[in-house]
């Protein structure tokens, strides 16, 4: 039953899922730029265009499918508001969104949750809630809150609007930048590459679908290796947001879309975080800058290509740069 349950859920995910999202969240999302960097061409051997989703509302791309799940809650369902667990942006993005519709949002969070992600979560007026940095306790104070408010769950990858709203951001990458022959995201949950793939493969059905995952936290890369979904990682990272498992759900859409999964040392995502920094003078967070650090990990399979990559975020806490550690 589980099994047909989530190919159910794979099923009504599709591109006009996608299309519909966009129309959804036009009054609010920001259509962020696409960036070129001549020095970062040459470095590469390729051409990179970079979907600056670190200027996004909340400052990631979570926005995207927060507010597309938000949005489409029925008045009486949304009355009683939303709920989630985070490592910080998708609280944040939720919580902004519910501000935007005039309803509560309670937000479940880590101890050790960066700062910044922290007060923007206060700021938009979400309800927070401090558990211990498992995913275990997440779900578990996530539901108590669900069953205490008779708030709706919004989870941060799972959620088919959520990874419907996170593919708007290839629409967009493909609309302003034409034909690419591959397009890379982050991975931790899963909702932005499904949303991805979806996405670049209805426009362009030749497009090859690439992932970039830390190394210490590479669970989607074992996962395809073996075959089956693997939740028993321990992430040890630098990458704050690359810290869940792949959820079911995420994990059938790589397969199904035949995703390769890119890792990169914390060391590599740092250097390529600096250089998005000095080249592009973007604030972006290390969890983003893992899509260039598999490029220029990875050479062989991007140089002569033209290559979309979609910055995730930019929410970094400026007192604690890596580099300056």
């Amino acid at each position: 039953m589980r099994d047909e349950t989530l190919q159910l859920r794979i099923m009504i995910i599709n591109f006009t899922d996608i299309e519909r999202a966009a129309v959804r969240i036009l009054p609010y999302a920001v259509r962020t730029p696409v960036l070129r960097s001549a020095h970062l061409d040459e470095l590469t051997g390729a051409q990179l265009l970079f979907k600056c989703e670190n200027l996004q509302c909340a400052g990631a791309f979570k926005f995207r499918g927060a507010c597309n799940a938000v949005m489409a809650l029925a008045d009486d369902v949304a009355a009683r508001g939303v709920v989630t667990h985070s490592a910080g942006n998708h609280g944040a993005a939720l919580a902004l969104a519910a501000r935007l519709r005039g309803i509560p949002a309670y937000i479940v969070v880590p101890e050790g949750t960066v700062k910044s992600k922290i007060d923007a979560i206060r700021e938009y007026g979400a309800a927070l809630h401090f558990c211990a940095p498992t995913l275990a306790a997440r779900e578990i104070e996530c539901e108590r809150l669900r069953e205490e408010t008779g708030a709706t769950l919004v989870h941060p990858f799972e959620n088919p609007d959520v990874i419907a709203g996170q593919g708007t951001a290839a629409l967009e990458l493909i609309g302003a930048g034409g034909e690419l022959d591959l397009v890379m995201t982050p991975i931790s949950g899963g909702g932005l590459i499904g949303g991805t793939a979806i996405a670049a493969r209805a426009l362009l059905p030749q497009i090859k679908v690439y992932a970039a995952e830390p190394e210490g936290a590479a669970d989607a890369f074992e996962s395809l290796r073996r075959g089956e979904r693997v939740t028993d990682v321990v992430p040890d990272t630098i990458c704050d947001g690359l810290r869940a498992s792949i959820g079911a759900v995420n994990f059938s859409l790589l397969q199904q879309f035949a995703v390769k999964v890119l890792p990169v040392s914390d060391a590599q995502s740092i250097a390529a975080m600096r250089l998005i920094f000095e080249r592009l003078k973007l604030v972006i967070e290390p969890s983003s800058a893992t899509v260039l650090a598999a490029v220029l990990r990875h050479r062989e399979h991007f140089a002569g290509k033209r290559v979309g990559l979609i910055l995730s975020g930019g929410n970094v806490d400026l007192d604690r740069l890596p580099w300056q550690r």
